[in-house]
């Protein structure tokens, strides 16, 4: 199924979805794994936890591996080094997004996933974007 099937609104006539990307760097007393093992297993509950207030249609949590092929892939285009991981949350739409971020029990969520956040992300170095999905891009 693409995204564009997986649209809650699909006849809006909006054509994009819309995307947060969290590319996260861990606080510095957690190991990697650590660091890993909290967000998958306190933080994540906790985001879904506060699905329903948020109207996200997706969240993905991507954990990065530490080994020799990522490093060479680093290497070769000498990038910075790699993030601990990325959060992806998605909504159907702008509108989404717009009520869940205004809307009391929205606000409130949001107010709790950032204490949350501030346990094991280093928030100065995890930066933060929106971003569009053209409904003409599909995931099939």
């Amino acid at each position: 199924m693409g995204w564009k099937d997986a649209r809650p609104d699909h006849e809006t006539g909006t054509d994009s979805m819309i995307k947060l990307t969290f590319c996260l760097r861990r606080q510095a007393h957690l190991s990697r794994a650590e660091f890993q093992t909290y967000w998958r297993e306190t933080h994540g509950p906790l985001v879904e936890k506060h699905r329903k207030a948020l109207r996200f249609i997706a969240y993905n949590q991507v954990h990065t591996i530490d080994d020799a092929m990522g490093k060479a892939l680093g290497d070769v285009r000498h990038a910075p080094p790699a993030y601990d991981g990325f959060a992806e949350m998605i909504w159907a739409s702008r509108a989404e997004l717009d009520i869940a971020m205004t809307s009391p029990a929205g606000r409130a969520a949001g107010r709790e996933l950032l204490a949350d956040e501030k346990r094991f992300i280093d928030l100065e170095k995890s930066p933060i974007s929106l971003g569009e999905i053209p409904f003409g891009l599909t995931n099939d």
